[in-house]
């Protein structure tokens, strides 16, 4: 129970027309959803970068060059990561046709399945989580973080398409 005095919880739901305000409600909406993904993935002994790499692989095969890109990281971590994927039976890794000093990443049908069972459960979750919007909240939502992340995507020269090609 809290007092008159006492702050509100930082966890409580701002009444009814009150702004956290764009800085603040971005941030805890990145929380919220990170954690989320956070927790499906540990159910699969996996990292959130782990489960990152699977979802770019759904629909591509990039170079090591462009999963690094994609994921904000070196090349020394890619390999890394890459590698712990191959060891599990998640990817496999082979050289370039078009330059050999370079190698594609691919999808097993092992990590596929495992993508696929994490992409459901974490469709799930967010369906949780815009339940309290309007059909049209969440059509603008989708909309608005679209232009958001595909503009930030094309800044890095990275295609932000899901769609297989």
């Amino acid at each position: 129970m809290t007092s008159p005095q006492d702050p509100p919880s930082p966890h409580a739901t701002p009444p009814a027309g009150e702004d956290l305000g764009l800085v603040d409600a971005l941030a805890q909406l990145s929380f919220l959803v990170q954690n989320g993904l956070a927790e499906i993935a540990g159910r699969y002994d996996l990292s959130i970068t782990q489960t990152r790499l699977l979802g770019i692989l759904r629909d591509r095969e990039p170079t090591m060059n462009q999963l690094g890109r994609h994921l904000g990281l070196d090349k020394s971590s890619i390999t890394g990561l890459v590698d712990r994927a191959q060891r599990r039976g998640l990817v496999t890794r082979t050289a370039s046709t078009v330059d050999r000093r370079s190698f594609q990443v691919s999808i097993t049908d092992a990590g596929r399945q495992l993508v696929e069972q994490i992409a459901a459960q974490f469709a799930e979750r967010i369906e949780r989580c815009v339940e309290p919007l309007s059909e049209a909240d969440r059509t603008r939502l989708s909309r608005m973080a679209t232009r958001i992340v595909t503009a930030d995507a094309h800044g890095g020269g990275i295609d932000p398409r899901t769609t297989p090609r």
